[in-house]
């Protein structure tokens, strides 16, 4: 019989909820921090907003933690938003969509939360302000409702504070640190109105991006998309008469004037930022032992566990880690050596440098179905041959028909 560990886990959203539930399947002793009042995470729809400018973040703000617009609906089908035994296909709490809104995502949590019992172990408005490893122990020190600070040891701690919330700004375009116009990122975006009657221009290319744009398009005078990728052709979009797409950013200039790659320039009155997250553990002392490089977090063996403090497919991915992690502090699966997990973060390291995959997609693992396959061998499962064809059919979709794979998608 393997010993119970005590284990903090950080975070009480998708990912902290199904660690702690593998957890507690294992019989150890979990506590979960939570520095919001409920569980859900990203998932949680907050109508506040960050007042910061997005280039000069201070650090010192009132975070608000969530990302998610009033709008938003997934942008994966129900078959691949739940877990091997508990799942989302099969239920439905008011939202039947096959793609349905963010409401219905953070209601199968609750649900999930209460039908595993994880709910008992949650301590709620907790903070996690300090995690750092200490003669064998982690001590995790933690902020509560009334201001004050409390320690606590444990054995092991899982991180699983998301990675939504720090704002990745594309800082690098010349002259936009000038811009005196309104300026923010899609983490601070609610509502369209806000853009009523204005030449708007969003920065990206991924799922935000997308959303975002046909949205403000309701409202706006003009939306204009600039996107990273050099294939990207200088065109008004397929059904909107006033969405463009253009190349990346040349400069922008402070009478309001954007300059395109293109060679197009428009006057513009605003310009967001879709440019994704940064990983950010403001928590952690590891002694430089982690780092963080252009969001590659590392080293990390598989991308779950640091080597130096290592133990003696996307919800499904989740439940996978969960189950390597508490397989792992169970000892039912041994890790490599030290120097072998760090061999092979290296050689991985190496092989996206040959591949000429930057490092800001080390952790990008939505078609990584090797590592998938590799981490349900490791605790036993096996992920049906079902969801990947599905995953594969859902980026078809996007490319075939973008305006409309949400509710086009035949089975």
């Amino acid at each position: 019989m393997t010993n119970s560990l005590n284990v903090a886990v950080i975070g009480a959203g998708v990912a902290g909820l199904t660690t702690a539930r593998e957890l507690l399947r294992e019989n150890h002793r979990v506590t979960v921090f939570e520095k919001s009042g409920q569980i859900g995470g990203t998932w949680v729809y907050d109508n506040r907003v960050e007042v910061d400018d997005c280039l000069h973040l201070n650090p010192n703000r009132t975070v608000v933690h969530s990302s998610i617009y009033k709008s938003l609906r997934t942008n994966l089908p129900r078959q691949l938003m739940g877990f091997s035994d508990f799942s989302l296909e099969e239920k439905t709490y008011g939202d039947p969509r096959l793609f349905p809104g963010h409401e219905e995502v953070l209601k199968f949590l609750k649900d999930f939360a209460n039908e595993f019992g994880v709910g008992e172990v949650i301590r709620f408005n907790s903070e996690v302000v300090r995690v750092e490893s200490r003669g064998g122990e982690f001590v995790v020190e933690w902020k509560t409702t009334e201001g004050g600070l409390v320690e606590e040891d444990f054995d092991a701690v899982v991180v699983c504070n998301g990675h939504h919330t720090e704002p990745r700004v594309a800082d690098d375009v010349p002259g936009i640190e000038e811009w005196s116009r309104k300026q923010l990122h899609s983490h601070n975006y609610r509502i369209p109105e806000p853009y009523r009657d204005q030449i708007v221009v969003v920065i990206g290319s991924g799922a935000s991006a997308f959303d975002i744009s046909r949205e403000i398009a309701s409202t706006a005078k003009e939306v204009h998309l600039s996107s990273r990728s050099s294939d990207v052709k200088v065109t008004r979009l397929d059904g909107y008469e006033n969405i463009w797409q253009h190349m990346m950013i040349k400069r922008v200039f402070n009478d309001r004037t954007i300059e395109f790659q293109d060679g197009d320039s428009i006057v513009a009155d605003a310009i967001l930022h879709c440019t994704g997250y940064k990983f950010h553990f403001p928590f952690l002392r590891t002694n430089n032992m982690l780092h963080v490089d252009d969001n590659c977090v590392g080293p990390l063996y598989k991308h779950v566990f640091l080597p130096q403090l290592a133990p003696g497919v996307v919800f499904r991915l989740i439940e996978l880690q969960a189950k390597w992690v508490a397989h792992a502090l169970s000892k039912k699966i041994l890790l490599p050596s030290k120097d072998e997990t760090l061999a092979d973060v290296y050689k991985f390291y190496q092989e996206m440098d040959e591949n000429g995959i930057p490092k800001r997609r080390t952790h990008s693992l939505s078609f990584q179905f090797e590592y998938v396959d590799w981490l349900a061998d490791q605790v036993g499962l096996h992920v049906e041959d079902r969801l990947k064809k599905i995953i594969k059919k859902l980026f078809e979709n996007w490319m075939a028909r973008p305006k409309g794979y949400r509710d086009a998608w035949v089975s």
